[in-house]
């Protein structure tokens, strides 16, 4: 009676651990640096997004003349009736839409094949394009529309539209209000279009090398995917009825453990 009665409590101890067990979590992001210590390394060559299809692009053109800064920054230059030059400009939320042909069409010049080029490149060729037309033409070039998407186990999953082209994963993160505690730092999902390739990396923030990754920039339309944890997923696919069963299955057991020093002095 006693051996029986034992082999039903370890029994159930066991399946109480199996059920609710967790492995300890490492939710210090670098933790292989060790307090009190510094860290260094050097920066690996970050690769500059690059203008794709899609993009929205804002190019500012300075100049020595007015009426050719209102031309290329507008497009339209018109007298009124008292010959004052006027310019009908563009909405500040507007910009140049880069078509399936990786090309703009800007005014004066008309269709430029910009896909592929990276801001400065991009800038470089406006710049020599322009000289035909006017003297020492200033050329900015500002994204729109760069964004960047964070979903999973954060705090603010959603897609972020930047004034910036360059963010870190950590930024990103904390755009997100930081991964919950059910986030799988050790292996966030980082997937990337590139080139006509889709692709995916999985990265561990717990380990410092991440620092020098070409992966530590993000690029634009790019998509962080936190992992939750076996704990987490358990609690997701737990409906109410399992809570339940498993809440008398826990009152039982702690009723169990009480009388165990009981049950053991028979």
């Amino acid at each position: 009676m006693k051996n029986n009665s034992l082999i039903r409590i370890l029994t159930f101890i066991i399946l109480f651990s199996g059920i609710f067990g967790c492995a300890k979590r490492n939710l210090v992001y670098f933790s292989d640096i060790e307090t009190g210590s510094s860290y260094s390394t050097n920066i690996s060559q970050v690769e500059e997004p690059v203008i794709q299809s899609g993009d929205l692009i804002k190019i500012v053109v300075s100049t020595q003349s007015p009426e050719s800064n209102l031309l290329f920054n507008s497009g339209v230059i018109s007298n009124d009736s008292q010959n004052r030059m006027m310019s009908q400009q563009l909405p500040a939320n507007e910009g140049y839409l880069v078509d399936k042909n990786g090309q703009i069409n800007f005014p004066v010049i008309g269709k430029i094949d910009i896909e592929g080029f990276t801001r400065e490149e991009a800038t470089l060729k406006m710049t020599e394009l322009l000289e035909e037309y006017v003297k020492d033409p200033i050329i900015n070039i500002q994204y729109l529309n760069f964004k960047i998407t964070v979903i999973g186990e954060v705090a603010n999953p959603n897609t972020f539209t930047l004034a910036t082209d360059r963010i870190s994963i950590l930024e990103a993160l904390g755009l997100a209000g930081d991964m919950t505690q059910y986030g799988k730092r050790e292996n966030v999902l980082l997937i990337r279009d590139q080139d006509g390739v889709r692709k995916a990396v999985r990265l561990n923030l717990n380990d410092k090398s991440i620092l020098n990754s070409p992966y530590f920039m993000l690029q634009q339309n790019d998509v962080l995917y936190v992992e939750p944890d076996k704990i987490k997923s358990v609690q997701a696919s737990t409906n109410q009825r399992t809570l339940t069963i498993l809440s008398i299955l826990v009152s039982f057991g702690v009723s169990l453990m009480f009388n165990l020093r009981y049950i053991l002095n028979e």
